[in-house]
């Protein structure tokens, strides 16, 4: 078998076992790329409202009074003093932000997501062992991707020619991006 054949034969192998996982990164990493205009994990759902006057005493005394005033009965994870006038109740995928002594709640519930949790949850490696093993098999594969795929194309429309000048703007764009941004 010649070398380009070679080449081809892994390109086309490797990109058809990485496809369905290379949509999955770019839906992800879309997705990622916009954390500061939205959550792509989860949907966050507020709503204020008021318990009253809250009794002096400790965070627990002021979270309990808090959840029974609300009708909740799920048990906090958590009960922290953020300032002297507000209180934290951590709850499964709900928190409460209490105005002390006042009673102000802002109630915040997060759901899931749909599919975008999960694309995430990978591409973000949430999941560690076997998951990160695979994601460097993926990373690897795509510089198999890249290394063969500049050699598929021979000539004019290949590395003698076009395809040279792009590899080269693909290089240049990050490199002029770090230095006037970062490295400035």
């Amino acid at each position: 078998m010649s070398w380009r054949k070679l080449i081809i034969a892994t390109h086309r192998d490797v990109g058809y076992f990485f496809a369905g996982l290379t949509v999955i990164y770019a839906v992800s990493g879309i997705a990622v790329n916009h954390i500061e205009d939205w959550n792509p994990s989860y949907v966050i759902r507020t709503e204020m409202g008021s318990v009253g006057e809250l009794p002096a005493g400790d965070n627990a005394i002021m979270a309990t009074a808090v959840l029974d005033r609300l009708g909740i009965t799920d048990r906090p994870k958590s009960v922290v003093r953020m300032a002297p006038d507000q209180l934290k109740i951590f709850l499964d995928r709900r928190t409460l932000t209490v105005a002390v002594p006042s009673g102000e709640v802002l109630d915040e519930h997060a759901r899931r997501r749909y599919a975008f949790f999960e694309v995430n949850y990978l591409h973000l490696n949430h999941g560690k062992g076997f998951w990160t093993w695979f994601a460097d098999l993926y990373a690897v594969g795509l510089m198999v991707l890249a290394g063969t795929g500049i050699f598929i194309i021979t000539g004019r429309k290949g590395l003698g020619g076009r395809g040279r000048w792009l590899l080269i703007a693909g290089l240049l764009i990050p490199i002029v991006y770090l230095v006037l941004v970062v490295w400035s």
